[in-house]
């Protein structure tokens, strides 16, 4: 019997928009520069072409490639020497060893195809800044350290206990969502982090002299890093002492995820508390439980602060003196390895079905 083909292309249709579209490819980021990009499976047109790279392996030739090499360049995994070799649609060793180093970073099986796991995580929106695959080593807890710095290891500077002034702009704004609800968001997202360092951020209306600076902003707003539209980009934040946090006014932003119904409405709480992370000087972390994990699937929340979040914040700037760590950690080793999916990821776990049932529908 011959293979079921008029099956497979209406399948991926449905499930994967294609385009050949390629994002730009973005400089490594520095101070003031040195900025998290946070990116929210709906997904990024271009990210979405990626599942037609499905199983290929070192030795393969097939266009598109070129596009995941500029891909795995942006987040760390791929350097490569020349502008050809960027360009080029061949399967190589050094295309080979960026995967294994991917799937390594995000606890995936080690490979080095383009499998169905490894495509859903490269098509699943996420934080542009680059990640960085850190050594891990058990800690006193007995669980194990995985975040991350950005390079030099900068912080804010001043006496601790130290106090930061924020502000959310009246210019660069987003309308359908109350201004009150927005900032009792962001009230909620600072908090958390107060909670476990002796850092206090307070809200100020002064814009221009906060220490943090909130804005939503649409495509190319100044800082060389343009927004590129819904669930892309989410949002973006410098490390220290910078202070700017920009999200992007294209997205669906909610507030309360009961009370929007669109599939791509994405958590403002959750992608405020990431950021806030960056601003604070943490860079992200290969634990898929954390806040600082790269990764975020619209209609998910994830504000709760886990241990390595925790971790990270206090070899910055200490631990709050109210705050004990041993009752978290407790209860993350006696619970499962795995978040919770919330019915935000319910509704995308499609994603991790549809490519292996392309396979059996050829057969």
């Amino acid at each position: 019997m011959p293979p079921r083909l008029p099956l497979l292309l209406p399948l991926l249709l449905f499930y994967f928009p294609f385009s050949a579209a390629l994002r730009p490819l973005h400089d490594q980021l520095q101070h003031d520069g040195q900025r998290a990009v946070f990116k929210s499976v709906t997904t990024n047109d271009a990210w979405g072409s990626f599942v037609h790279l499905l199983d290929l392996q070192r030795g393969s030739h097939v266009s598109g490639l070129s596009g995941l090499k500029r891909y795995l360049v942006r987040f760390g995994y791929l350097t490569l020497p020349d502008r050809a070799e960027l360009d080029s649609d061949a399967f190589d060793a050094r295309l080979e060893s960026a995967v294994f180093l991917y799937q390594t970073n995000h606890g995936l099986p080690v490979t080095g195809k383009l499998d169905a796991a490894t495509l859903s995580q490269l098509m699943t929106p996420r934080c542009g800044v680059p990640d960085a695959v850190a050594a891990t080593a058990p800690n006193r807890t007995g669980l194990t350290e995985r975040f991350t710095f950005f390079p030099g290891k900068p912080r804010w500077a001043g006496q601790r206990p130290l106090t930061l002034t924020y502000a959310l702009s009246t210019a660069h704004t987003i309308t359908y969502i109350s201004r009150a609800d927005v900032a009792a968001a962001l009230r909620r997202a600072f908090a958390r982090w107060e909670q476990v360092i002796p850092v206090r951020f307070v809200e100020t209306a002064d814009y221009r002299a906060a220490d943090v600076r909130v804005a939503f902003y649409r495509g190319d707003h100044g800082d060389g890093e343009p927004f590129d539209g819904q669930l892309g980009v989410l949002a973006h934040a410098f490390s220290p002492e910078s202070g700017r946090l920009h999200l992007d006014a294209a997205e669906w932003w909610a507030v309360d995820l009961r009370q929007v119904e669109a599939a791509e409405a994405v958590d403002l709480e959750s992608v405020a508390t990431h950021e806030i992370g960056h601003v604070l000087g943490l860079g992200h972390t290969s634990a898929r439980e954390a806040v600082m994990f790269p990764s975020l699937h619209p209609r998910t929340r994830k504000v709760e602060l886990k241990v390595d979040d925790i971790k990270g914040a206090q070899a910055l700037y200490g631990s709050n003196p109210d705050f004990q760590l041993s009752q978290l950690a407790e209860a993350e080793m006696s619970s499962a390895p795995h978040p919770k999916i919330t019915g935000g990821d319910k509704g995308k776990s499609w994603i991790r079905i549809a490519v292996p049932l392309t396979l059996t529908l050829m057969v």
